[in-house]
């Protein structure tokens, strides 16, 4: 069973609409990032970032009522698919346009074999979706740049690739507003930059790159791993706005970071985050595409 210690989520800009979502249960939590829109919106409401993130949390922890992890994702993609067509106002002309997220699922699980801190690659079974007293452990699914951190008296595993890749886009960041000779926090709807990310955008759910989106084949690209979890287990679930405390500023590593969370709590964190990013409110020494991102994050132990 979960127990969830503290939940927090913070907006990157207080007039806009926080496009972080989380969700949760006695066995499943979930944290989803909308990717912000790069231009007008298709959805009814002020955001369809905000709108894919809120609405996938929901269906996501509706069907883990009833179904393995794999299934609910795959049902809660087709009900966010559904939801699209119908209420959408035009039909998308780029993929640019499709609302997309990443997200951070994790299930806690009973393994019919030793489960394995690998991605999944076919080597590892999964009997059933609840746990009972065999041996415990978590299913992890993700899509894009959400991350888990997972505390043991065997050590911290890291889960998701946010700690490794951010310095990519810090450092795409900083090479478009050297070119086109702007601050790299100038904003994401700048003209020196929307093509850009128009184009970036557009690769999503094409080859590799699959985000959390209103297409239930997504499902089948989802990343997976499994991780053995132990009674007193502490776990940090947090979209990348949240991890760039370590991701992007170095002001922790992921020990430290869950560390910090533990004891001086996730607002402090947050609170900590926008005090960096307001001493570098242009970006000219933490290279990003805008000033300050939506942080969310949870705190669990395993009981």
């Amino acid at each position: 069973m979960l127990k969830l210690v503290e939940s927090f989520s913070l907006a990157g800009d207080p007039a806009k609409p926080n496009e972080d979502a989380f969700g949760g249960s006695d066995q499943a939590a979930v944290v989803l990032d909308g990717a912000t829109m790069l231009g007008d919106g298709l959805m009814p409401g002020p955001s369809d970032a905000a709108w894919i993130a809120q609405f996938g949390a929901r269906r996501l922890i509706a069907h883990l009522k009833d179904w393995e992890p794999k299934k609910a994702l795959k049902l809660a993609l087709g009900d966010v698919e559904k939801s699209f067509g119908a209420l959408r106002r035009a039909e998308p002309e780029e993929y640019w346009q499709v609302p997309v997220a990443s997200m951070m699922l994790f299930v806690e699980i009973q393994a019919s074999l030793p489960l394995s801190a690998k991605r999944d690659k076919g080597e590892v079974a999964v009997a059933g979706s609840r746990v009972s007293e065999g041996r415990r452990g978590l299913e992890f699914l993700y899509f894009g740049d959400c991350g888990a951190l997972v505390e043991q008296p065997d050590g911290l595993k890291i889960i998701g690739e946010t700690l490794d890749k951010r310095a990519e886009e810090s450092a795409r960041a900083a090479a478009l507003a050297k070119e086109k000779n702007i601050s790299p926090a100038s904003g994401l709807s700048r003209p020196e930059f929307i093509g850009h990310l128009r184009a970036a955008r557009n690769r999503v759910n094409n080859g590799g790159n699959w985000l959390f989106s209103p297409d239930k084949r997504a499902a089948t690209h989802a990343q997976r791993r499994l991780v053995a979890v132990e009674k007193g287990a502490y776990l940090l679930l947090a979209t990348d706005g949240f991890l760039s405390l370590a991701s992007d500023y170095g002001a922790y590593d992921a020990a430290g970071l869950l560390a910090a969370a533990k004891t001086k709590g996730l607002k402090a964190l947050g609170d900590e985050i926008r005090a960096i990013e307001n001493a570098d409110m242009l970006g000219d020494k933490f290279a990003r595409f805008k000033k300050s991102d939506d942080a969310t994050a949870l705190l669990l132990t395993v009981e």
